[in-house]
């Protein structure tokens, strides 16, 4: 008698955890359930997407001040208005005519 009571309860114990776990999977397949999923999911991948925009801007930074320190454009120009490398209209050597003979 025992034993037929005790694989009762057993079986209505794995059926009660059967259902239980089956409805949950119904309700999460529900329409509203999947939608809220994947509304979840895209704001997870916004975050992430943005996280990696910022590291790159970071690093394109950081690589650009050690392309300018590289190249010497930090320093202040000497004229206002002159930007670092261009060179002056009345500083520009023009060649003579000895240098155009050497040129040949």
């Amino acid at each position: 008698m025992f034993r037929r009571a005790f694989w009762f309860g057993a079986g209505a114990a794995a059926g009660a955890w059967a259902t239980t776990k089956v409805h949950r999977k119904l309700r999460s397949l529900t329409p509203e359930s999947l939608a809220q999923r994947a509304a979840d999911r895209a704001v997870d991948t916004g975050h992430k997407v943005r996280e990696f925009a910022l590291d790159v801007r970071s690093g394109m930074a950081r690589r650009e001040g050690e392309l300018h320190d590289a190249l010497g454009l930090n320093h202040a120009p000497d004229e206002p208005g002159v930007l670092p490398g261009q060179v002056l209209p009345e500083r520009v050597e023009r060649p003579g005519i000895e240098s155009r003979r050497r040129e040949r």
